[in-house]
């Protein structure tokens, strides 16, 4: 079997979240989404072009939060250098106005914790280790007293440059990936969505952990190579940026690019 040829041309199934009723509810998007004609877009990437239905596409936001993005930040207090992820904001803000302006969902998750840190994992769990300094005290460079990655706190919220608009969506994480014990496949499957664009950081860790998960769950995800970055193995002769684009390409999705996908969707009528 040609396994893009199915994920281009396959359909999945959908499924209605229970959430509240109304014009602006989940359950009204979808409907008005399915009532739609369709609007196909063909997307140059990696290793081939693929078709996508800008009906059934959502854009995912991973992590560009000031924890990770921000001087004061978790990141930052750690000693990485915040360049190579900022570099990639005026992309990403980029590609949101044109989704925006052609009606595609926004989606925004962000890793952060319960005040008590009870969803951190058993104390020498690897997420436990991985994230130990969560509950830290800090302040925040404009004055307020933050808590590295707990929810609510100046360290989770996406950075200015990029913040959630008017009916965006905004989904908590505990783990790399933005499906592990959120809601994030319900609200992609009550939308109809089916085609995934994946922007932010970090590209090996939390990013790639989120397309993983959605190829798992019959998602097409599209990563879009210069709006994600990784700190990690930056400068080696093969980062760990790279071999997350050589991966994602060859085995769970497409990779493009910020010019491509804005090229596309502009030629669609809004």
């Amino acid at each position: 079997m040609d396994r893009r040829r199915f994920l281009t041309n396959g359909i999945a199934a959908g499924t209605i979240a229970c959430v509240e009723s109304g014009p602006g509810s989940i359950q009204a998007i979808h409907a008005q989404s399915v009532a739609r004609s369709e609007r196909p877009v063909q997307l140059g990437a990696n290793p081939e072009p693929v078709q996508i239905d800008l009906n059934r596409t959502a854009v995912v936001v991973v992590d560009m939060q000031n924890d990770f993005c921000s001087k004061g930040g978790l990141l930052d207090l750690q000693g990485v250098d915040l360049a190579i992820i900022q570099a990639i904001v005026p992309k990403i803000r980029a590609v949101l106005s044109t989704a925006r302006k052609r009606g595609l969902k926004i989606i925004y998750l962000k890793m952060a914790y319960m005040p008590d840190r009870s969803d951190l994992g058993p104390e020498g769990s690897p997420n436990w280790i991985a994230n130990r300094e969560a509950g830290r005290p800090v302040k925040a460079p404009n004055g307020v007293e933050g808590r590295i990655l707990i929810r609510s706190t100046w360290n989770t919220d996406i950075i200015n440059e990029l913040k959630p608009k008017p009916g965006d969506i905004s989904l908590y994480k505990t783990r790399y990936s933005g499906f592990y014990k959120t809601d994030l496949d319900s609200t992609l499957k009550s939308l109809g969505v089916r085609y995934l664009i994946v922007m932010g950081c970090t590209t090996s860790i939390c990013v790639e952990s989120t397309i993983r998960d959605a190829v798992f769950r019959d998602y097409s995800p599209i990563l879009l190579s210069d709006c994600t970055a990784e700190p990690q193995g930056f400068g080696l002769p093969r980062s760990n940026h790279e071999a997350s684009l050589f991966i994602i390409r060859d085995n769970f999705g497409w990779v493009s690019a910020s010019d491509q996908f804005i090229r596309s969707i502009e030629k669609v009528r809004i």
